[in-house]
């Protein structure tokens, strides 16, 4: 069945601009492809794969996340698991993070850095226990970050890629736990934690995280195992005044809450000091890959720091502007969009320490030609309801 392929110059117009550069037929497909062709999504290549962006409209699938539900497939993010005796010890001597501060049962936002401090990926580490740790990264990253930390791992241990191993769905927004409960998934538990369940006979890890700052939930099911979950999860959604949601709706929801994305906000020459990740390292901790690096650039300050902007004037903001203040470069934005929350165009953005600028400041951004005025803003740009 034929299915429609977005043009590359329109992908960049969603504010989708980290792109494979690969001929279609090398893309690769989730689990549930044809389910999404038989929905009528719009396609896109994102990371090596040919993603759904968009069903009905991404700003009604945004909406619906807000206000209902919204089920999205994010199958393409990567999955490894770190086992053998001392793998946390490992995981934790490798990571930013602390895992000290969890425990078995929880989850954690942590990054896997350079030397020098920047960045290979951020991920998700889910604590098993002691001996196994299973790992979320992005997925055009997977790979660097299971051979770099397979290169390092210790005797016993072992980084296995296990990225066609699990499926993973997104079920965003207020209404969210009503449609777990409906099929007897476990709901009850803290932001940042998961559980190991079943559904209708097949196993499916339940987590309470999420890309988009609404309650919500992220399940694993076995690749295998994802259609009937994905249909049985959509006709809840639907009984609930929610939609499925594309990859432009999940862009737009994470820059209301500026959210980062590897690429943009996070890169090997943007480190997690400048993007203000800093909450996301453990900086007593005696080791991890970049700490030395990373310690001198908290001492000494970052020469730029990311913030938000609200445009005060008509128009969209996008990747790669040049903001201004006066004649004087002061920045340059990493993530834009049109928020349909807010009704305005928002942007991220690393702005020079030395030019002082802080939240309520006046800039313009170079929109082709056309300066727009912002103002500085400190990101979230809307309320987050994750707790």
């Amino acid at each position: 069945m034929p299915h429609r392929l977005i043009a590359l110059p329109e992908y960049r117009r969603n504010a989708l601009d980290k792109l494979a550069r690969v001929s279609d037929s090398m893309l690769l497909r989730g689990p549930i492809h044809d389910v999404h062709v038989e929905l009528g999504a719009s396609f896109a290549p994102f990371g090596g794969w040919e993603m759904p962006v968009q069903y009905g409209g991404t700003v009604a699938e945004h909406t619906a996340v807000r206000t209902a539900v919204g089920l999205f497939d994010v199958s393409h993010l990567g999955k490894a698991t770190v086992r053998g005796v001392g793998a946390a010890e490992f995981v934790n001597s490798v990571l930013t993070n602390d895992l000290g501060r969890i425990r078995p049962g929880k989850a954690q936002y942590t990054l896997c850095c350079t030397p020098r401090g920047g960045v290979i990926d951020d991920l998700i580490a889910y604590y098993v226990g002691d001996d196994e740790l299973f790992l979320v990264p992005n997925a055009a990253n997977t790979a660097a970050v299971v051979a770099e930390m397979g290169k390092a791992a210790p005797d016993g241990i072992t980084v296995t890629d296990e990225h066609r191993g699990y499926a993973v769905f997104a079920v965003q927004g207020p209404r969210s736990a009503e449609v777990l409960d409906a099929l007897g998934l476990p709901t009850a538990m803290e932001y940042m934690a998961f559980a190991d369940a079943e559904w209708d006979g097949r196993p499916v890890r339940v987590c309470r995280t999420g890309y988009t700052g609404e309650h919500g939930y992220e399940l694993l099911p076995r690749w295998s195992d994802a259609e009937p979950l994905f249909r049985a999860l959509l006709a809840e959604v639907r009984a609930r005044d929610g939609q499925a949601a594309g990859l432009g709706a999940r862009d737009t929801l994470r820059t209301e809450m500026g959210y980062p994305l590897h690429g943009h906000e996070l890169s090997p020459e943007i480190s997690p000091v400048q993007a203000r990740c800093g909450w996301a390292v453990g900086w007593k901790k005696p080791e991890f890959w970049g700490r030395d690096a990373l310690a001198a650039e908290k001492a000494a300050g970052p020469r730029r720091n990311l913030l938000g902007l609200v445009a005060l004037d008509r128009g969209v903001l996008r990747q790669g502007q040049t903001v201004l203040r006066g004649d004087e470069v002061v920045g340059e934005t990493t993530s834009g969009t049109f928020s349909p929350t807010l009704k305005v165009g928002i942007a991220l953005a690393l702005l020079d320490t030395a030019a002082g600028l802080q939240p309520g400041d006046e800039v313009e951004v170079d929109v082709r030609g056309r300066r727009l005025r912002a103002e500085v803003t400190r990101p979230p740009f809307v309320t987050p309801h994750t707790s």
